[in-house]
C-alpha cells in the first residue's frame, strides 16, 4: 500500500508532469489533509503552476481524508463518491471543484 507521500509526491505529481495543460484545464488548486500513519498536508496546483507540494497553502478545495481511505481510493478498492456521502472524505470550498477531483486523483 502506498504511503500519502509517495500517493502525491510519486503518482500525481507524475501524472500532472505528463499532462501539463489538462492539469491547467481543472483550473483549481487542492489542499489535501491527510490522517494518521504517514498523514500530511499536500497542495495540489491544477492552475498556473501545476505540480505538486508537502505542506499548507491557500487552496481553492481541502479534502480532508485518512491515509488508509487515500489509498484505498488510489488503488480502486474505494469509490470517492461513496467514501464521500459516507463522512470518510470531507470537503471544504467550492463544491463544483469536488466534481473535478476524479481527474485529480485517478490512476492507471
Amino acid at each position: 500500500m502506498p504511503t500519502p507521500k509517495e500517493i502525491f509526491e510519486t503518482q500525481i505529481a507524475g501524472r500532472i508532469q505528463e499532462d501539463v495543460a489538462k492539469a491547467k484545464s481543472i483550473n483549481a488548486v487542492y489542499k489535501f489533509v491527510v490522517g494518521g500513519d504517514n498523514g500530511g498536508t499536500w497542495i495540489v496546483n491544477c492552475k498556473d503552476s501545476p505540480g505538486v507540494t508537502a505542506g499548507d497553502a491557500p487552496a481553492d478545495l481541502t479534502v480532508n481524508v485518512a491515509g488508509s481511505d487515500l489509498s484505498d481510493i488510489i488503488e480502486g478498492k474505494l469509490n470517492p463518491q461513496m467514501a464521500f456521502m459516507s463522512g470518510k472524505i470531507k470537503i471544504q470550498g467550492n463544491m463544483a471543484l469536488a466534481m473535478k477531483l476524479g481527474e485529480v486523483l485517478k490512476t492507471g
